[in-house]
């Protein structure tokens, strides 16, 4: 029986999704848990790899297990037998064919800044903080040259086994609104693509942090996109500002 489980987790303590040696990983406990509960080895695919200290509010995984469980028994035992800072929140059987990482269509991803003097502690494991002042018309203006598709060779990592760099950004987003829970301003950069390679959101981020602030402008950005030169692009942002906030699928 093939099953499609969505969870969250916050990514601190974890060092990243992908299964890596001895490291905690969240592929790696949910391997462990759902190896106990089959009585076998079974290999958990997930929709895509969060970097070490990102988060997620609705990652997907997908896993071929021999016994059948009623959708709620198997979340209720999976999530027994996981630390707090993993859930699943919905299993639903799915068609032999659907895979977690080949199925989807795209995913979308949220940063956030919290833009006050200080970081708040409701704040501090889910956002980046940045007391200094940024010009949001700016960043929402030269977030629309990320829109469409490029190659994005200038802001993902320079090691990867990816066989094209080439991905189609159809949602770039950047808002603030008042935090209840920091009592400050929160900037959040939303993006929607087909497919993101490692470290491009946050590169993407860090460059329209640098554009808030006044130290690159929208022709940097154009050419960095042509010419697939990192030294053209802002620094990474921190990991613990990014979730996974979506993973998309034909309905």
């Amino acid at each position: 029986m093939n099953y499609k489980l969505t969870l969250q987790y916050d990514g601190t303590d974890f060092h990243g999704w992908q299964m890596q040696g001895a490291e905690r990983t969240v592929q790696g406990e949910l391997t462990r848990v759902l190896s106990l509960l089959d009585g076998r080895a079974v290999v958990v695919h997930g929709a895509g790899r969060t970097d070490a200290g990102v988060h997620a509010e609705a990652q997907v995984a997908s896993v071929e297990l021999q016994r059948e469980f009623a959708p709620e028994r198997l979340r209720a035992a999976v999530n027994g037998n996981l630390a707090p800072d993993a859930r699943i929140i919905a299993v639903e059987h799915v068609p032999a064919d659907f895979h977690a990482r080949y199925s989807a269509r795209g995913k979308t991803y949220r940063y956030r800044i919290f833009n006050a003097p200080y970081l708040s502690p409701f704040l501090a494991r889910f956002a980046h903080q940045d007391a200094r002042a940024f010009d949001l018309a700016r960043m929402t203006e030269c977030a629309r040259l990320f829109i469409g598709e490029h190659d994005w060779t200038a802001f993902s990592a320079a090691q990867s086994d990816v066989q094209t760099r080439v991905r189609r950004v159809t949602r770039l987003d950047v808002s603030e609104r008042w935090s209840n829970e920091g009592r400050g301003r929160l900037i959040e950069i939303t993006a929607s693509a087909d497919g993101f390679l490692r470290y491009m959101v946050r590169s993407i981020v860090g460059t329209l942090m640098e554009v808030g602030r006044g130290e690159r402008d929208a022709g940097t950005i154009t050419r960095a996109i042509a010419a697939g030169d990192r030294a053209l692009v802002g620094a990474t942002a921190p990991a613990k500002g990014l979730t996974l906030v979506e993973v998309h699928y034909d309905d």
